[in-house]
Parts: C-alpha cells; structure tokens; sequence
C-alpha cells in the first residue's frame, strides 16, 4: 500500500488544523493505521492509532483531548484532526499503516515497529 499524506502547514498556537493519508489499494479496511511525529533533534513519537474497524482509537497523552483520528474506509483515508495547537506540536507527521487482516475490531499498535508502510510526512509548524 502507498501512503501520501497532506495538510500539513503553519498555524498559530491555538490554532487547528485536519491532517488526511489517503492509501492506495482496494485492502485499506484490513491496516489498522497510526500517526506518528518526529521533531528536529528528537527520535520518532507515537501520536494516535485507530483499528481497522474505526472502532477502537487511542492517543499519546500529550495529545489526548486535542487530536482526534478517524477513517473512512470507503475513502481508503485516514485523518488526524488536530485542535488547540501547542508550539510543542511542531513536527513532522507520518501517517502509517499496518497489515491487520485477522486482527480484532479493536486491534491497534502504539509501537512504529509494528507498522508495515509509512507516508512521506507532512510538516506542521505551530507558532508561537
């Protein structure tokens, strides 16, 4: 699967914005998919993870209550709302999927070592 992910962008602290990764391929529905950050000089972080059923979600403390991810299947697209925006979001993000075909409808990873394919990344620059 390819990945190719949009909507990055600057914004002011406080500010919004809507991430989306949209998957090639006729399989979306059996990855669960994952965002992820990385930061200059930091190692990659965990931001949120949803299941292949869209019914099970889960987040990153520092973003918990700010961020929302959600898919639409029947887009092969997978989005990461992003609200009350910190300077300490600056980053760039990746969205990643996992090959989950047998795994349960609320099966999600945290770990990027679990994940199959990755996206080229999109920059989101918060300003102070």
């Amino acid at each position: 699967v390819q990945l190719q992910a949009s909507g990055g962008g600057l914004v002011q602290a406080g500010g919004s914005l809507r991430l989306s990764c949209a998957a090639s391929g006729r399989t979306f529905s059996s990855y669960a998919m994952g965002w992820f950050r990385q930061a200059p000089g930091k190692e990659r972080e965990f931001v949120a993870a949803i299941s292949w059923s869209g019914g099970s979600t889960g987040y990153a403390d520092s973003v918990k209550g700010r961020f929302t991810i959600s898919r639409d299947n029947a887009k092969n697209t997978v989005y990461l709302q992003m609200n009350s925006l910190k300077p300490e979001d600056t980053a760039v993000y990746y969205c990643a999927a996992e090959w989950a075909p047998r795994s349960s409808r609320s099966y999600y990873a945290k770990g990027g070592a679990e994940y199959d394919y990755w996206g080229q990344g999109t920059q989101v620059t918060v300003s102070s």
